[in-house]
């Protein structure tokens, strides 16, 4: 084994039910043309579960399945990209209580703040935290967001990506695991950071109202200002420079990949960012499944992979691509390679098991 071999052993959900396009429809809360826009049947959504409350239960489920012991851990990282439901609180710390205990204060417990790339950039740092040297042999990833008004209108807040509710854990081990890491690859593009910034002020609304989020006005100023043409050259490449670094980690083409987990966005951005730009056909990405949920903020990659495990969709030898991409912009690619298939509980199968 070599020392720096790094493996998953384990990942898993926790998803609220779904409520259909058609239902949502019909409740008014979006139009018949902006859920068509993103080609989504359905969007999870929670009710009455916070969103530190579904990563927990996805954590205890991931560590329960790796076989995990809390002393084993040494790096608990919280991906979040939309508010964790109280001010000035650490979301990390309440799971890191909830699925570790209190009895380890030593193992460090970290929100990542990286948006939609948060469950990537965390990988990145937990693979690098483990390659330390550090003592214990394991880290412990979550992601979890709820989005909901009045800040956020999962619909229209990013029109062209529906957006869910969902938490999503991953265990990273030095020691074994289903799946080996074979490349991990970051590129980031700062000159990108305004479009989800757009003429927007840094101050908070003068009246005092809370404002609602509205990426297409960012978006659109920020094209007006700097150019369409040059946004879309400097988007266009992005997934394809760190997809390559990770491939040659590996030494692998894009062609040896059997899976692609993409993020969650709706069907038009994906045809524009990946199918198109990459040759990657839908069937063999998450968007058959993915276009059922919507996108779980930072924990897509987490989720997508727990799904092809949990329903025997790779199988040992494949390679998977698991993308990510977050506003920055920055963009995490790596590639797994699938060793043997645990036997898991599908986990829809767990919504009821606290």
């Amino acid at each position: 084994m070599d020392p720096d071999d790094l493996y998953i052993s384990a990942c898993a959900t926790w998803l609220p039910p779904a409520l259909g396009t058609e239902q949502a429809v019909a409740a008014g809360l979006c139009t018949r043309a902006e859920a068509g826009r993103a080609g989504m049947e359905s969007v999870t959504v929670a009710t009455d579960t916070s969103a530190p409350e579904m990563a927990a239960r996805a954590a205890r489920t991931a560590l329960d399945r790796a076989g995990c012991a809390p002393a084993d851990v040494g790096l608990l990282l919280h991906a979040t990209l939309y508010e964790q439901g109280h001010d000035l609180w650490s979301p990390a710390s309440y799971i890191q209580r909830e699925a570790l205990g209190s009895d380890f204060a030593d193992c460090p417990a970290i929100e990542v703040r990286q948006v939609s790339n948060g469950g990537m950039a965390s990988l990145q740092l937990a693979a690098a935290y483990l390659r330390a040297g550090t003592d214990r042999p394991a880290a412990l990833l979550t992601a979890g967001d709820v989005f909901c008004l009045p800040g956020f209108d999962r619909w229209r807040s990013d029109p062209g990506t529906v957006y869910a509710d969902g938490g999503a854990a991953l265990v990273l081990s030095r020691e074994a695991g289903f799946a080996r890491l074979r490349g991990l690859a970051t590129f980031s593009e700062p000159r990108l950071e305004g479009m989800h910034r757009g003429r927007q002020s840094f101050a908070p609304d003068p009246s005092g109202l809370r404002r609602r989020v509205d990426l297409k006005a960012c978006q659109d100023g920020f094209m007006r200002d700097t150019g369409r043409g040059t946004v879309v050259g400097l988007v266009s490449g992005g997934a394809g420079r760190a997809a390559a670094g990770a491939l040659a980690q590996a030494g692998l083409e894009l062609g040896d990949i059997a899976r692609f987990v993409l993020p969650h966005m709706g069907r038009r951005r994906l045809e524009a960012s990946y199918f198109g730009p990459l040759g990657i056909l839908p069937e063999q990405s998450t968007w058959p499944w993915s276009r059922g949920v919507g996108h779980l903020g930072g924990g897509d990659q987490f989720a997508g992979l727990t799904y092809l495990v949990e329903n025997k969709e790779v199988a040992p030898g494949d390679h998977c691509l698991l993308m990510g991409v977050g506003a920055g912009f920055t963009w995490t690619c790596a590639v797994v390679e699938i060793l043997h298939l645990p036997d898991w509980l599908v986990s829809g199968e767990r919504w009821d098991t606290d």
